[in-house]
């Protein structure tokens, strides 16, 4: 007696044309937007040397609490200024190879963030006036940047859809209007910053922040049938 099985004892693979994954479009979306920051950081403060530590210390921390009550008159608030960067350098001379002792090096950096972003330069100016003798960056932002990072991302995902669109129609296929996935690539939006040097501050510095763009990119699987 013989046994005649019901399902073919090798499986075969589907033809090329009902494989599911040629029935899926993956494509790319950007949204930028440009937006008017309203809040600035500034990183500032003093450097100071001798040839004593202590002395090297002591000037500096003297500076920077001048520096400290000048900006606290302008109403920015004390938790909006904070210390950057804190280090002291023994600094060196050489003379026919031999390393000598020229003396220490104290910098103390400010960073200080002003929600009225046209303060900026008078920031700088009080800060410099009071003794800052380095400015090292200023950045541009906005308040609540995550307002603007949606409507950007929003923007991507409109243009991914538009891409697939028109891709479905070139080929002449019908789109499925709701995507499989959806992937988030860029990440909450940075500071922009601006270079500006010391030596170039003036009694009315000013300072033009532009425009901050704020971009969204996604990436996304779209199904189609043919």
């Amino acid at each position: 007696m013989h046994y005649t099985p019901s399902f073919p004892l090798y499986p075969t693979m589907p033809p090329p044309s009902h494989r599911n994954d040629q029935y899926v479009m993956k494509v790319s979306g950007e949204g930028t937007l440009s937006v008017t920051p309203d809040r600035a950081i500034v990183v500032l403060g003093a450097i100071t040397e001798s040839k004593d530590v202590s002395t090297a210390q002591k000037e500096n921390a003297e500076t920077v609490s001048k520096i400290i009550n000048s900006i606290l008159r302008l109403g920015i608030p004390k938790e909006n200024i904070k210390t950057s960067d804190y280090r002291i350098d023994i600094q060196y001379d050489y003379e026919d190879g031999k390393q000598i002792l020229r003396g220490y090096k104290v910098t103390h950096l400010l960073q200080i963030t002003i929600d009225k972003i046209e303060q900026t330069g008078l920031v700088i100016d009080t800060a410099v006036n009071s003794g800052a003798n380095s400015v090292s960056a200023i950045k541009f932002t906005v308040a609540q940047p995550n307002i603007y990072y949606n409507q950007a991302l929003s923007l991507a995902i409109n243009n991914a859809q538009q891409k697939a669109v028109t891709m479905a129609k070139t080929l002449g296929v019908t789109l499925n209007q709701i995507p499989n996935r959806i992937q988030e690539v860029s990440g909450a939006p940075e500071p922009v910053p601006y270079q500006a040097s010391l030596y170039a501050m003036s009694a009315a510095t000013p300072v033009q922040p532009g425009q901050v763009e704020i971009s969204a990119e996604i990436r996304t699987e779209y199904s189609y049938t043919v």
